[in-house]
């Protein structure tokens, strides 16, 4: 068990400075009050502070938010999931199972760690969207449920029906037979900025209607296995149970569902994440036409850019989404992406991660055509891309990150081997032999592949050599490693 150890922080700010004299410390300045200051510092000074001070902004002040209104407003709509059912997966291979712990039949005692069907009961939260019954939740919590029944704040008890599910997004559409039922108000989330107050309601371990408050943290959040969530990060309390459960504005809507938390106890340690509600919208609407959700797939694995990267390939900014893998056969393939390509904009939409991407084709359907601005030979241009149907499991997206420092590259290399192109997969390439300075520093190592660099194949070391005798500042290695693809930043000087 991780122990937390308590953070010491240094207890003189600007504020304690800035207000009281020095001598107020226990110490005097060559001209305190007391002694002339030179007139020479003085006018030096003045001069300084007309030259380099320039006056922040002042922020416009905002009311705040009225909590106790908007649980007395929202809070009715707001139910407890209890589901009852069969689970396959264990705890240690359910990466959402840290929102039941500690609930009879679903604790890490009692289930077998290579996993296998065992009856469970779980609890999570959900909320009411139609006054005619209709309930968003996570896909999550009702996963392997047989019987899910909702509680509402006034006691009532529901049987539900389960109108579907979408793991790729973690939203569940249940439905109860009531009428003239309490709803909530729908917001826009695209309106959230970071340092906005939200409040969340749900039921964490069991204790209905708990309402706990925070700030947006952080927006368009990317979190591995979930290619096509731009999550909101909050770091409002949010624990096992809560799952399913509204995130509401300063304003009184909902924004977002409650879907995960970052612990390494199992319990809340300042890191929520919501999914969007008008993502989550998109997905019931679908789920009550046609009782499922369908994902577009574009074909490519793609990677944050970092400014070594967008400086290798002459982007002035490191935003978009860095192509490090087409997909042979896929759309991709077709409209002509290849490894190297940075997409910028999709329909026009700026992408600045590649988490972005990754959600805008994933929400789109099937069959629908997007135009893609991308970056290619340092110039941009345009494609058309009419997008597939998403395969389950397949990656849409793999993130890369490596430290660099300056130096030379430090790769030793020789061509592949026949044997090894088969087993490998690739037709061209060069493997490292050794690493060391930048490129290892990097991340580059022994056995990787090289495929090209600044997105340029590579099949001689020749081909490397001449690409640095222009002196670069910093390259761009492709490198597969395992089956995967991924460009390595390396800066030379």
């Amino acid at each position: 068990m991780t122990r937390i150890k308590p953070l010491i922080g240094a207890l003189v700010t600007a504020g304690v400075l800035a207000g009281g004299s020095a001598a107020a410390f226990g110490f005097k300045l060559p001209w305190s009050k007391d002694e002339a200051q030179p007139a020479a510092v003085t006018a030096q000074a003045a001069a300084v502070t007309q030259a380099a001070v320039v006056p922040a902004a002042p922020v416009a002040p905002t009311a705040a938010p009225n909590f106790r209104a908007i649980v007395q407003q929202g809070g009715p709509a707001v139910v407890g999931v209890t589901v009852e059912g069969t689970r396959q997966a264990s705890v240690q291979e359910d990466p959402m199972a840290q929102f039941f712990r500690g609930f009879p039949g679903f604790g890490q005692r009692g289930l077998p760690r290579g996993g296998g069907e065992v009856p469970f009961r779980g609890q999570g939260s959900g909320f009411i969207v139609s006054s005619d019954g209709l309930i968003l939740t996570n896909a999550h919590v009702v996963d392997g449920a047989k019987e899910v029944t909702v509680k509402l704040q006034d006691r009532r008890e529901f049987r539900a029906k389960v109108l579907g599910s979408d793991k790729a997004t973690d939203v569940a559409v249940l439905r109860v037979e009531a009428k003239n039922l309490p709803v909530v108000r729908l917001g826009d989330p695209k309106q959230l900025q970071v340092g906005d107050p939200v409040l969340a309601i749900g039921s964490p371990y069991g204790f209905e209607q708990t309402a706990t408050q925070g700030i947006v943290s952080a927006k368009g959040r990317s979190l591995p296995g979930d290619a096509y969530v731009p999550f909101i990060q909050t770091d409002a309390a949010v624990n096992p149970g809560n799952s399913g459960g509204p995130l509401f504005d300063g304003s009184g809507s909902v924004v977002g569902i409650n879907a995960q938390i970052y612990s390494q106890t199992g319990g809340y340690q300042g890191l929520a994440f919501a999914i969007p509600i008008d993502l989550a919208l998109k997905v019931k609407d679908q789920i009550v036409a046609t009782g499922s959700a369908q994902h577009a797939r574009l074909g490519v694995v793609v990677q944050d850019l970092s400014a070594p990267l967008a400086e290798s390939f002459g982007l002035p900014r490191p935003d978009g989404a860095l192509v490090a893998q087409v997909a042979p056969n896929s759309p991709a393939a077709a409209a002509g992406l290849k490894a190297g390509d940075v997409i910028t904009q999709v329909n026009g939409e700026a992408i600045e991660r590649s988490g972005g991407l990754s959600s805008r084709i994933g929400l789109s359907s099937p069959g629908d055509k997007v135009k893609l601005q991308v970056w290619r030979d340092k110039s941009a241009r345009e494609m058309e891309v009419k997008l597939a149907r998403a395969d389950d499991g397949e990656q849409q997206a793999a993130n890369a990150s490596g430290g660099v420092e300056p130096g030379k590259l430090g790769l030793a290399l020789r061509p592949l081997s026949p044997q090894e192109r088969s087993q490998a997969g690739v037709q061209e390439g060069l493997v490292v032999e050794q690493a060391a300075g930048p490129a290892a520093r990097a991340g580059v190592s022994r056995g990787d592949v090289l495929l090209a660099v600044n997105g340029q194949p590579v099949q001689s070391v020749e081909q490397v050599q001449g690409v640095l005798k222009g002196k670069p500042k910093s390259v761009a290695l492709l490198i597969e490693r395992n089956g995967e693809r991924i460009f390595v930043p390396v800066r030379l000087g």
